[in-house]
């Protein structure tokens, strides 16, 4: 079941499991996770997505981003991913959830409830070169200057969620671990 993903209504109550890619071809709503960590000089930590990415290849995102297996937690989602990919482990804390439907390429859409955790780390990533191409800590007006400049170089999720992570991180005072 690691290729499946998790259906939910729009109340993100499990309704059942569809294979990951049919859930993208037929965007069917299903949960999501996305993890934003930062280091101790407020620095986004931003990965650039595989070039083997079957969706939104090559495009810069929040640290680490996936959809819980059928049966695991959203938290433990969360900490799997950010191992797989960025070799990190860091307290995280779930700030928010939100839905949305867009449009990707190779005719996928994302319609997700994504789940958003921030977290807090000065450890250096170790790379995953299947999932990440390169990854970059970033302050905040750089990220919003290159944003407005560059709008397509960032997933599509990413840009629906930057200001409301960014309003969670001004508010440490919700990671305690």
């Amino acid at each position: 079941m690691e290729d499946h993903v998790i259906l939910v209504d729009t109340d993100d109550n499990p309704i059942g499991t569809l294979e990951k890619q049919a859930a993208h071809l037929e965007a069917r709503l299903h949960r999501a996770i996305s993890v934003f960590v930062f280091n101790s000089e407020g620095e986004w930590l931003l990965q650039q997505r595989a070039d083997t990415k079957y969706h939104s290849n090559s495009l810069w995102s929040n640290t680490c981003c996936t959809h819980p297996l059928p049966g695991e937690s959203n938290p433990t989602a969360a900490h799997r991913r950010m191992a797989q990919e960025m070799g990190l482990q860091c307290p995280l804390k779930e700030v928010f959830h939100f839905q949305y439907k867009e449009a990707l390429d190779n005719n996928l859409t994302e319609h997700e409830i994504d789940h958003v955790f921030i977290g807090f780390s000065d450890d250096l990533p170790v790379i995953n070169p299947e999932e990440v191409k390169a990854f970059r800590y970033v302050d905040y007006a750089s990220l919003i200057h290159d944003l407005a400049l560059n709008p397509d170089r960032y997933t599509v999720w990413f840009r629906h969620i930057v200001q409301r992570v960014h309003d969670a991180f001004l508010n440490r005072g919700l990671i305690t671990e």
